[in-house]
């Protein structure tokens, strides 16, 4: 039976190790715990978020590893999410984040964005629906107000350009078929869709964003620019109008 002693010692040393622990570099590390090492050797899927982030930090702060401030990030923003949704002021509020941080993590998501974009350009977007709706969601998801947005494409419905076009509530008092039209001309387009988001994160689209799709397809039908549809960005889902008025036909 072991002595108070021995049990105090025990404690003690468990102690010790903690302390250790916590502050220890993550070079010290056994190798196969470090996130680099880790990335290569299983693979990014292995990874936790708090892991990938460490990465793209590099180094922690005082008493600190990457990875503890990985972890306070994702509990601070309530999520990868609105971590990386957030702007760099919001970032660099956080102990840990100084501007160089903050832009790094801009950075990655921007690229995010552009290999999204080039994913899809010079494809039929039709057949590749799913990787439109993903770009559209990391453009309008998580802004603050409604963005009523275009994309612009050719007679292969290949993209042309996005361009975000209108802010503020989705109306036909906001939304201005003349400027659609003229920017459609001018692209040369064949074909549009639509996008907008909600900021509520409900993504079911309201009577008024039923009424300003009727409006638009009449009003571009008189320059021949064909609405292939018209999207609904919400928190967890992209919404088509096109497929919901599809379904309630048939």
């Amino acid at each position: 039976m072991p002595t108070s002693n021995t049990v105090f010692f025990t404690v003690l040393r468990t102690i010790f190790a903690l302390r250790y622990s916590i502050h220890m570099n993550i070079k010290q590390w056994p190798s196969d715990e470090r996130p680099r090492e880790k990335f290569l050797t299983k693979g990014a899927d292995a990874l936790s978020e708090a892991e990938l982030l460490a990465i793209l930090l590099r180094t922690g702060k005082k008493g600190k590893t990457a990875i503890a401030v990985a972890r306070e990030l994702l509990i601070s923003f309530q999520g990868l999410n609105n971590l990386l949704t957030a702007n760099i002021k919001q970032i660099i509020r956080h102990p840990g984040m100084g501007i160089v941080k903050a832009i790094q993590l801009k950075a990655a998501v921007e690229l995010t964005k552009r290999q999204l974009h080039f994913s899809i350009q010079n494809k039929d977007v039709l057949e590749n629906y799913e990787a439109t709706k993903t770009y559209l969601t990391t453009r309008l998801q998580h802004r603050q107000q409604e963005i009523f947005a275009c994309i612009f494409l050719d007679n292969r419905n290949q993209i042309i350009c996005y361009e975000e076009l209108f802010f503020g509530t989705v109306n036909y008092s906001t939304i201005h078929p003349r400027e659609i039209i003229k920017r459609a001309l001018q692209h040369n387009a064949a074909a549009v869709i639509f996008a907008h988001n909600h900021p509520s994160g409900y993504a079911a689209p309201s009577d008024a964003d039923l009424k300003v799709t009727k409006q638009l397809i009449t009003a571009l039908e008189l320059v021949d620019v064909r609405v292939l549809d018209h999207l609904i960005v919400g928190a967890n889902a992209v919404i088509s109008i096109m497929d919901m008025q599809c379904g309630t036909n048939t």
